[in-house]
């Protein structure tokens, strides 16, 4: 890869430049200078606006700004402020675009906000390999249009043009999730930086083959992608498929939630090798038909995607016909032109927008629980009760093809017994998933809201090794603390 760094640790300890003050620490004038002698003067902010728009995501998590932030140019000064902050026992928040949805970069105890959108060069293509190199900055729309002339694309589709260092950390999923897998089947490799400015390569320095071998099951790998910048900012190798000669979406709506999920089920054990398959209830159709001015029906809906060869192509939209008929599907419409798809497409990832658009001025809450394929119709419909039986203004979303969805609810974040009952209806969520064989998280990761799950779903041993894995790689607690654990 292009940039294999030794592993070097910059011991920098001249100053005394943190103390805690409760959650929100100091940082004193030398040790800002000491992040500008890093950096440069203009890449170095106290300024109280900037804090406050890097103490903040999507979510409805109160504003908590770090105390400076940071804009690196490469990775050598990544290390140098790492080892900085580890020498004053400072805090460090990575940021990527700030679209996360669980106050993942909330500057719970102060500290430095390293922003890593200023490294955002495509570095090596690999065409032969189907892989290429990145900066943590580069985000998923920027490099698919990088590879728009390759004949390759990178498929993991969390919605958000989110960072790829982000989508890293928290394993994000997506509407290709089904066929493609999450971002922790597509990065073969990361370059992290570790707290006290060290360099980590969880491969291997340059390496990017695709099987793990059996002796090596305890490589670092898998452990760090998903760790929401728990252990350090990322640079990432990811594969990208070759394209496929052909593509055909579908919309189909359907007379229930049950009818449309039921329709999921059986297109996948069916063996349809399906490339999307999203679920939207009939207010979230209500929003999209507003907000991206589509003229769909307001019904619980399916949107699907196929990939492959015409004759392929051919059997598949038989057979998916079949089912979604055979469940009582109408109105099912076929977009094969690229400006169709991509205009369905587009209304699907700002779904998030479009509700947030029926109650202007209020806040976002999204959840994200996932199933076994084989309990979404259960859950899905249940879940679909108890938003019309609380009161909230909601609405659900997902990629029911990996058994992942989302409630979307529209809360007014300064009415203290609405935010209340929202957070109610998304622990008991969470309980339902895990009693279905779930897991109270499918791509948004744990952050500030689901710790007490996160206890219930792996129990008292599960929490108290991940909090040794992250001593062991964290010893003084200072990468992204206070979230998870």
């Amino acid at each position: 890869m292009a940039l294999l760094l030794r592993a070097t640790t910059w011991g920098l300890c001249p100053w005394r430049g943190y103390s805690s003050k409760g959650a929100q620490g100091a940082l004193s004038k030398g040790f800002v200078e000491a992040l500008k002698a890093v950096v440069g003067p203009s890449s170095v902010s106290t300024a109280a606006v900037i804090r406050e728009q890097h103490g903040r995501d999507e979510s409805v998590h109160r504003c908590q700004p770090p105390d400076a932030v940071v804009w690196p140019q490469n990775v050598y000064q990544v290390c140098r402020l790492a080892a900085l902050c580890y020498c004053q026992g400072v805090p460090i928040i990575p940021f990527g675009t700030g679209t996360g949805l669980e106050g993942g970069v909330c500057a719970v105890q102060g500290g430095v906000c390293i922003n890593l959108t200023h490294m955002d060069r495509i570095l090596e293509l690999n065409l032969e390999d189907f892989s290429v190199v990145v900066e943590p900055g580069v985000t998923r729309k920027a490099l698919n249009t990088h590879l728009r002339d390759s004949g390759l694309w990178f498929p993991v589709d969390p919605g958000a043009d989110a960072s790829l260092c982000g989508m890293a950390a928290t394993g994000a999923s997506g509407t290709n999730a089904v066929r493609y897998g999450t971002m922790r089947d597509n990065v073969l490799n990361l370059e992290v930086v570790l707290p006290n400015g060290q360099l980590l390569h969880t491969a291997g320095p340059g390496r990017h083959f695709r099987i793990q071998e059996e002796c090596s099951w305890l490589q670092p790998h898998g452990a760090l992608c998903g760790l929401r910048g728990d252990t350090g900012p990322h640079h990432s190798h990811h594969p990208a498929p070759a394209p496929c000669e052909a593509t055909v979406a579908a919309t189909c709506a359907f007379p229930s939630v049950q009818a449309a999920v039921d329709s999921t089920v059986h297109i996948l054990q069916a063996a349809v090798p399906v490339a999307r398959i999203e679920f939207l209830d009939d207010v979230t159709m209500d929003a999209c038909n507003r907000h991206s001015k589509l003229n769909c029906s307001v019904a619980p809906t399916l949107f699907l995607e196929f990939h492959g060869s015409k004759q392929a192509l051919a059997e598949q939209l038989q057979r998916a016909e079949e089912i979604t008929r055979h469940n009582g599907a109408s109105h099912f419409s076929w977009a094969k032109e690229p400006e169709e798809r991509s205009r369905l497409w587009a209304a699907r990832h700002n779904v998030w927008y479009a509700v947030l658009a029926l109650r202007p001025g209020c806040k976002g809450y999204s959840t994200d629980v996932c199933v076994p394929i084989s309990r979404l119709p259960e859950i899905l419909v249940q879940t679909k009760e108890d938003l019309k039986a609380s009161g909230l203004t909601g609405a659900i979303v997902g990629h029911v093809g990996d058994g992942n969805f989302h409630c979307i609810l529209v809360v007014d974040p300064e009415d203290p017994e609405e935010l209340h009952r929202v957070e109610a209806f998304a622990q008991h969520l969470g309980r339902r998933a895990l009693a279905l064989h779930g897991t109270c998280t499918g791509e948004h990761g744990i952050g500030l809201g689901k710790r007490q799950l996160l206890q219930e779903e792996v129990g008292a041993v599960g929490v108290e090794t991940m909090r040794q894995l992250k001593a062991m790689l964290d010893p003084r607690g200072l990468m992204n603390p206070g979230k998870v654990l």
